[in-house]
């Protein structure tokens, strides 16, 4: 049998409401995609990496960055998520889809090889990913690109649309999902980049740890912070999973304009 065919696709937008142009925002002399694509090369476990992002005259950038940082492109809808992303995976022949986010610098390629090896291991599952014990900002999940392709062609809902995943969440009748966790406990450390006070931090991670001959990883971030910590009360304040929570109350606007035809 021959072995699945691992595609990571970075979804990446320049549009922000929060922070725009935030993943081309710079920390230690580099764009913040750039250090993204820098640190995901290095996970063993990847055949292929895409960047997916809109048709939007915007994004256009992001396409010839990521082209010229070496790595594939796509370009599809700017507000259906999931169909960017079903667009993406068919068009790059993926078997397994690795979900990464342009706004999660210090992604950690031992972290996402520890995901993608569990998916395949487990055989059958539609989804295997970190849980918020996480430190947010290293989010990861492997899917099936099965699973992509049902949620695609069944998922109403906007934040079924708006993002990847909800969808297979909402319904473990139809797919199986596996959560990993992370020892110690680390899910009120915020690593993601949404406002400017991410960014600080971020920045400031990058000025002490970055080496392009010798990647840190999620190790060192953690000793860093336990050293110095009032870094870690730069973004402290900021909810976690905030744009997923605007998805919802979406949901429920759609619901109710359903009802209203009823």
């Amino acid at each position: 049998m021959n072995k699945p065919r691992v595609v990571a696709i970075i979804q990446a937008r320049m549009g922000s409401s929060r922070l725009p142009g935030k993943v081309l925002k710079e920390a230690a002399g580099h764009p913040l995609l750039w250090h993204l694509i820098y640190r995901l090369k290095k996970a063993k476990t990847l055949d292929d990496i895409v960047l997916a992002t809109s048709q939007l005259e915007e994004d256009r950038i992001l396409l010839e960055k990521a082209e010229e940082w070496g790595i594939k492109t796509f370009a599809g809808s700017a507000e259906d998520l999931l169909d960017r992303y079903y667009r993406a995976a068919h068009e790059y022949n993926a078997d397994v889809v690795v979900r990464i986010t342009a706004d999660c610098p210090l992604i950690d390629p031992k972290i996402v090889d520890r995901v993608v090896s569990e998916f395949l291991k487990l055989g059958n599952y539609a989804a295997v990913g970190t849980d918020d014990t996480f430190p947010d900002g290293l989010d990861t999940t492997a899917y099936s690109f099965a699973a992509i392709k049902q949620a695609w062609r069944q998922a109403r809902l906007p934040s079924e649309r708006e993002h990847v995943g909800p969808y297979i969440q909402n319904h473990p009748e139809l797919f199986k999902t596996k959560a990993i966790s992370f020892t110690p406990k680390s899910g009120h450390l915020r690593w993601t980049v949404d406002e400017e006070a991410d960014l600080e931090l971020v920045r400031e991670i990058f000025g002490r740890l970055f080496k392009e001959e010798d990647m840190f990883c999620t190790k060192d971030v953690l000793e860093l912070l336990e050293r110095e910590p009032a870094l870690s009360h730069i973004n402290a304040y900021i909810t976690r999973n905030e744009g997923y929570q605007k998805s919802l109350k979406e949901d429920e606007e759609y619901k109710g304009r359903q009802n209203a035809f009823k």
